[in-house]
């Protein structure tokens, strides 16, 4: 699958006529009006050699990782625990077996971040393949951010407040650096989850920055931790919309890399709301908030509605099958609480899916005239 981008870039370059391209662009528009209208697209496996070439490219990596593991070992060994060794042994050896440690982590990390690159020259720069573009994207940058955090392993030793602050400012740096790198990779292969993934090494920055700056063992540091989360998933959730706006006809790579920013967005947003109603604290979350879990989930859907947009909706639904759950133990189901919840819930989204259109055109509908015109089409 060819954007308009590629296409245009073709024609500058001389490769086809404007014509040709014209007459591809119309037969791929009465190809795409036979398909769903709300089939959200994005581009994943365009064929059986992506997934062929895919397991491939993991076990390539899988095996530059221990090379580099094996190399590591090499050239700092972990110190070998022996009968004889004195009852300090632990203690004394600890700062040398966290070096060797950390380098054995930034060297495999390395290996993999370069092979990633040079892979990624040929499966994403050339061939133009999807999903191994994604997991090459993926190997990349976290094995920047994996590099870095060996590094950072090496020789920070936990030892109080100060030390930890200073840990967590060194790993905002290392998502910093990170950023830069997806960056980098975005300039060259133009990959759309790269997008998401520099920008979730930004959020990242600011969170660690922040928590640095306040103090790991604060007392309500997980409460702070949770809104800040929040909050950078609202930043990134807004940022998506930019580019989904941008392209409300969903034909470029611009819409591709505004699915990515949702999925990202998605979980950010919606497991702290959750998490600080205490569904993630146990099953004994009470009716209250049971009921508001499933008030906060209706809600999700009719933002998703009117994106047109499913990551929230999926991102939540584990915590509406516990609500769902709780409520039925309740009200004294309990040796069909799993088929009931998986039967509201399987009946709910089969239901949502089947009749999304004509639900999105009546959601659209009730919104401002200049919002609906920057919305994708209900029809």
């Amino acid at each position: 699958m060819y954007s308009q981008e590629d296409l245009n870039s073709a024609v500058a370059a001389g490769v086809i006529s404007a014509e040709a391209a014209d007459a591809l662009r119309a037969h791929t528009a009465a190809q795409r009006d036979a398909l769903p209208a709300d089939a959200e697209h994005f581009r994943l496996i365009t064929g059986f050699n992506d997934i062929f070439v895919s397991i491939g490219v993991v076990i390539m990596l899988v095996a530059m990782g221990a090379i580099g593991q094996a190399l590591a070992g090499a050239i700092y060994p972990v110190p070998q625990w022996t009968p004889d060794v004195g009852e300090n042994w632990w203690m004394e050896t600890h700062t040398q077996r966290m070096m060797a440690e950390g380098v054995a982590l930034s060297l495999a990390a390395l290996f993999v971040a370069g092979t990633a690159w040079f892979l990624a020259e040929f499966f994403t720069r050339k061939r133009r393949m999807a999903l191994p573009s994604i997991i090459l994207l993926l190997a990349f940058v976290g094995g920047v951010m994996a590099t870095l955090t060996g590094a950072i392993m090496g020789w920070l030793i936990p030892q109080g407040d100060e030390q930890e602050a200073l840990g967590f400012s060194l790993l905002a740096v290392s998502a910093l650096i990170t950023a830069g790198a997806a960056w980098l990779h975005w300039r060259r292969f133009m990959v759309p989850i790269t997008i998401a993934a520099g920008t979730g090494a930004i959020a990242a920055t600011a969170v660690l920055l922040l928590v640095a700056i306040i103090g790991p063992n604060a007392s309500n540091i997980e409460t702070v931790i949770l809104s800040l989360v929040f909050v950078a998933g609202l930043v990134i959730f807004a940022f998506a919309m930019r580019w989904d706006m941008s392209d409300p006809r969903r034909e470029t790579r611009r819409s591709d890399v505004a699915f990515w920013l949702h999925l990202l967005a998605a979980p950010m947003i919606a497991h702290p709301i959750f998490a600080l109603l205490g569904v993630t604290d146990g099953d004994n979350i009470g009716a209250g908030a049971a009921v508001a879990v499933l008030a906060v989930y209706i809600a999700f859907g009719l933002i998703a509605l009117a994106i047109d947009r499913r990551a929230l909706l999926v991102s939540a639904l584990a915590y509406v099958l516990i609500a769902l759950a709780y409520l039925f133990r309740e009200f004294g189901a309990v040796e069909l609480t799993f088929a009931l919840t998986a039967l509201v819930i399987g009946s709910a989204l089969l239901s949502l899916s089947a009749l999304w259109t004509p639900i999105r055109a009546a959601v659209v509908k009730g919104l401002p005239g200049e919002m609906q015109a920057r919305l994708p089409a209900t029809a």
